[in-house]
């Protein structure tokens, strides 16, 4: 494996599996994530990611399959209910209980208003970083800023499980192009199972629809250009390159075409800029980059 590979994909892949497509049970789920937290590929892995609503349900499954003997953290993203301060609080309590243990240490906000953003951060302590889920089908540039100002990050929904829950490239890539720019982190969620943009089916179902989905390397590596200076429509290309062999990967850098991301671009964009993306799958993003034999 290269190390410009491992700069890119390390902690990339927070575990939704509690959501659509997959939507388990909380005891699948949290099974899953221990079983991929002992896993070869554990490198990969972020935080699991839970409704604060259901914060007694995961303690209740995490009690019974945590061993003894794995003193690890285990790192938490919750998404806020209806009551931010009530929500608050249940945080840091939890967080009292499980100290050393289990930590939840970022919380996700769906908003529609520039001032939900202050009335949010006034309520968040230092501890816990917000992640501002944000519409993109119109110009972010004003609530990116918001965002910024207010020292939270920002998220994007890149899929659904229906097609016309996917933003365009245009889209996708101007709200990257303008995080970067108002030096805004931000996650994606949703939608990105495969490494490369294709078509894939929707769910798991039979007879599930299929559609044409971003892919993760795709989005990840726009990110680091857009971070050292790439314009917009050159983002757009980046997003909608659909083989694998678009993208040149050695030991200390990635190429596209003539333009360069070497290891140390990766491990800055990936630390304070692209963070990670929720994915209810995180067999199917390891086996696809295996089969690519980038892992």
């Amino acid at each position: 494996m290269f190390l410009s590979t491992q700069a890119l994909l390390s902690g990339l892949i927070d575990y939704a599996g509690l959501f659509p497509p997959a939507g388990l049970g909380m005891a699948s789920a949290v099974e899953n994530y221990a079983r991929y937290r002992e896993s070869q590929y554990a490198w990969m892995l972020g935080r699991f990611i839970v409704p604060v609503s259901r914060l007694a349900e995961f303690e209740t499954s995490a009690d019974r399959v945590r061993s003894e003997a794995d003193e690890r953290v285990w790192p938490l993203s919750v998404l806020g209910g209806g009551d931010l301060q009530a929500d608050v609080d249940g945080i840091l309590e939890f967080n009292q209980r499980h100290a050393g243990r289990t930590t939840i240490d970022a919380i996700e906000l769906k908003i529609v208003r520039p001032d939900e953003i202050g009335r949010a951060m006034r309520i968040l302590p230092d501890s816990i970083t917000p992640y501002f889920e944000i519409s993109i089908a119109e110009d972010p540039a004003e609530m990116v800023g918001l965002i910024g100002e207010a020292g939270g990050r920002a998220k994007v929904r890149t899929g659904s499980v229906t097609p016309d829950g996917f933003p365009s490239s245009v889209d996708l890539a101007r709200f990257i192009r303008t995080c970067a720019e108002a030096d805004v982190a931000f996650k994606a969620t949703a939608g990105l199972h495969h490494p490369i943009r294709s078509v894939y089916r929707l769910t798991y179902a039979e007879d599930s629809a299929s559609a044409m989905m971003h892919g993760f390397l795709n989005v990840f590596l726009a990110a680091a250009f857009a971070y050292n200076g790439m314009d917009v429509d050159q983002l757009v290309e980046i997003l909608d390159e659909t083989t694998a062999e678009a993208f040149e990967f050695e030991s200390g850098s990635v190429m596209w075409r003539d333009q360069m991301v070497v290891r140390g671009q990766l491990r800055v964009t990936r630390s304070e800029f692209a963070i990670a993306f929720g994915s209810c799958s995180f067999e199917e993003p390891v086996d696809d980059l295996k089969r690519m034999n980038l892992i």
